[in-house]
C-alpha cells in the first residue's frame, strides 16, 4: 500500500511526473518552431548572398527596393490604389 502511494505521488507530483513531462514537450514544440523559422531565415541569407557574390544584378535589385534606384533611361512610375 505505501509502496502505491509513493509510486502515485511521484507519478502526479514527483521528478518526471506527467506535469512535469507535458511542460517539457511544450517547451521542445515551442524551440522547434523557432528553429525551423530561423533555419527558413539561414536559407533566405544564404540565397541573398550567393547572388551578391554573382554580380551587379543582385545589388541593383536590393538598391530598387530599398533605395529607390531608377536609372537614368527609365521612366517611374507610381500606382495609388
Amino acid at each position: 500500500m505505501i509502496l502505491t502511494a509513493q509510486l502515485q505521488y511521484r507519478l502526479w507530483y514527483g521528478d518526471g511526473s506527467i506535469q512535469q513531462s507535458q511542460n517539457y514537450q511544450q517547451q521542445l514544440q515551442a524551440l522547434e518552431q523557432k528553429l525551423a523559422l530561423k533555419q527558413q531565415r539561414n536559407k533566405a541569407l544564404q540565397a541573398e548572398a550567393k547572388d551578391l557574390r554573382k554580380g551587379k544584378e543582385a545589388i541593383e535589385e536590393i538598391a530598387r527596393h530599398d533605395l529607390g534606384l531608377v536609372k537614368a533611361e527609365e521612366t517611374f512610375f507610381q500606382v495609388i490604389e
